[in-house]
C-alpha cells in the first residue's frame, strides 16, 4: 500500500473513534441503579387510574418488570403471588409491564385473581430510566427511596421477603 492510503486510513480511524466517543457522551441517557435515588414514575394501572412511586414514600417497595410471554416470568409468577398474599400489605409489590395491553394482562392473570398491582410502561420510558434490559428484573427500593437491589432473573417469595426485611430499617 502506498503511504497516502495508509495515512488516510489512520485519519479515518481516528476521526471515527472520536466520533464514536463523542456520540456516546452526548447520547448517554440518564438512568438509575443500585445506590441511586429511585426515579419517581407515574404509570397507568390495571384499574384505569395511575400509580406513582411517591405514593409509597417511607415504605420498602419492590418493582418487578415482567412480560406475559416471558417463560421465566411465568415460572416466577406463583412466587410473586405468594409474596403478595403474605407480605404485600407491608411491602408493596409493583408489577411493571412494557408494551402489553391491560386486556392481555387481565387474560393471562385470570382477571388478576391474586390482587397484584399491575402497572403499564407502554413507551418503556421508565424502564429505560431504571436501566431495565429484559425481564424478569426486580428492584428493591428502601424507605428513603434508594435502590438497594437490582436483580436480573426470576426470584422467590423468600428472596423478596429477605431483601425487603433487610431494608426495613
Amino acid at each position: 500500500m502506498n503511504q497516502r492510503v495508509i495515512k488516510l486510513l489512520v485519519l479515518i480511524l481516528i476521526v471515527g473513534m472520536f466520533g464514536f466517543f463523542g456520540y456516546s457522551l452526548v447520547t448517554k441517557g440518564k438512568h438509575t441503579d443500585v445506590g441511586d435515588k429511585a426515579y419517581n414514575f407515574d404509570l397507568p394501572n390495571l384499574t384505569g387510574s395511575n400509580t406513582k412511586l411517591s405514593d409509597y414514600k417511607g415504605e420498602v417497595v419492590i418493582l418487578n418488570y415482567f412480560a406475559s410471554w416471558c417463560a421465566p416470568c411465568k415460572e416466577e409468577l406463583p412466587e410473586l403471588e405468594a409474596f403478595q398474599k403474605e407480605y404485600g400489605d407491608k411491602y408493596p409489590l409493583l408489577m411493571i409491564n412494557r408494551g402489553e395491553t391491560k386486556d392481555k394482562i387481565n387474560k393471562v392473570t385470570e382477571n388478576n385473581k391474586a390482587g397484584m398491582n399491575y402497572l403499564f410502561d407502554y413507551n418503556a420510558k421508565v424502564s429505560k430510566l431504571y436501566n431495565v434490559t429484559g425481564q424478569p428484573e426486580t428492584f428493591v427500593i428502601d424507605k428513603k427511596g434508594i435502590i438497594r437491589e437490582h436483580y436480573n432473573g426470576p426470584v422467590t417469595e423468600m428472596t423478596l421477603y429477605n431483601w425487603a426485611k433487610k431494608y426495613d430499617k
